[in-house]
């Protein structure tokens, strides 16, 4: 599961052509955040901003989490338990091209880690906890032994005015939430389907189903296998959903929705109902004003009219 490589880190592929490129200005919609204040350690980071991740890894190691568009961070949760021991950055693949390929992704969600600037590959996928947690043990050995043993503040810092307590999180919301921190995806659909059931207007459950279910559909199954299938049987539509799952989970929006939509246009009423329905997961994962979105919405319109 683990590629960490060896003490020293010689032979490591080097991030710092990425530090050319932190003048550039931010691409996409998320947030952007760059190194933590003294009150947080977990943060979103992205091409233009990630010099502050290579600079803040000479201190202490920090996890960089790849997810695809709408997916929220498994993570953090666990990041911060380590009490400063260790910081999360949260990365968008399909919005920081450069910060994936230099991490070698090719599908998401992927877990890598920054130690003195160089890059430490962890795993793709989000295991249990408990492998989580054993990783990120051997992470911070392996900066120990290269001289990152640094921490950073958990609460605000001296003169900062601590941030207003969040919203409670509502009960099943957090229960879902804990079910993808600890890799068990049919508990966390369980958890948002009976959200739904108290509250069919719940949009954040809807997200959050649309977003677990892709991730428990591809649980299991390697992108070569996903890709072959396809490519061997273009009108089996079970085929191209799982490819068109993979695509989504990589941030490759457009690919996911031309596909399917291809394929909608010859399959039987039945067969465009299944496509008709993981589409709308799809706007869900990534959001209605998301503009892929809305042009898939209107090609799709035009087929169903």
């Amino acid at each position: 599961m683990t590629d960490l490589p060896p003490a020293n880190l010689r032979g490591a592929v080097d991030l710092s052509g990425l530090v050319r490129r932190a003048a550039e200005p931010a691409r996409g919609p998320r947030p952007e955040g760059g190194a933590p204040a003294a009150s947080s350690l977990v943060f979103d980071s992205s091409d233009a901003t990630f010099e502050s991740v290579l600079e803040l890894s000479t201190r202490v190691p920090v996890v960089v989490e790849i997810i695809a568009p709408g997916l929220n961070s498994a993570l953090g949760p666990i990041v911060e338990s380590y009490g400063g021991r260790l910081v999360l950055a949260v990365v968008d693949g399909s919005v920081s091209p450069q910060i994936a390929q230099a991490f070698q992704v090719r599908e998401v969600p992927a877990v890598a880690a920054v130690v003195a600037g160089r890059p430490v590959n962890l795993f793709i996928g989000i295991p249990s906890e408990q492998e989580v947690r054993q990783v990120f043990d051997e992470l911070l050995q392996l900066a120990a032994q290269n001289g990152v043993n640094g921490t950073v503040p958990v609460g605000a810092g001296e003169g900062e005015t601590a941030e207003p307590e969040p919203e409670p999180v509502p009960p099943l919301h957090q229960e879902a939430y804990d079910a993808i921190t600890a890799g068990d995806y049919p508990a966390a659909i369980a958890a948002y389907r009976k959200a739904l059931a108290e509250n069919p207007r719940d949009q954040e459950a809807v997200a959050g189903l649309a977003q677990v279910s892709l991730l428990h559909r591809l649980t299991g199954k390697t992108a070569v296998e996903i890709r072959d299938a396809a490519a061997a049987r273009p009108a089996d539509v079970d085929a191209q959903l799982d490819v068109a799952d993979l695509d989504v989970s990589g941030g490759h929006l457009e690919d996911a929705f031309s596909r399917l939509l291809d394929v909608f246009a010859g399959a039987s009423q039945e067969d465009r109902d299944r496509i008709r329905a993981r589409m709308l997961e799809y706007f869900e994962v990534a959001g209605a004003e998301d503009p892929r979105v809305v042009a898939a919405r209107g090609r799709l319109a035009s087929l169903l009219y």
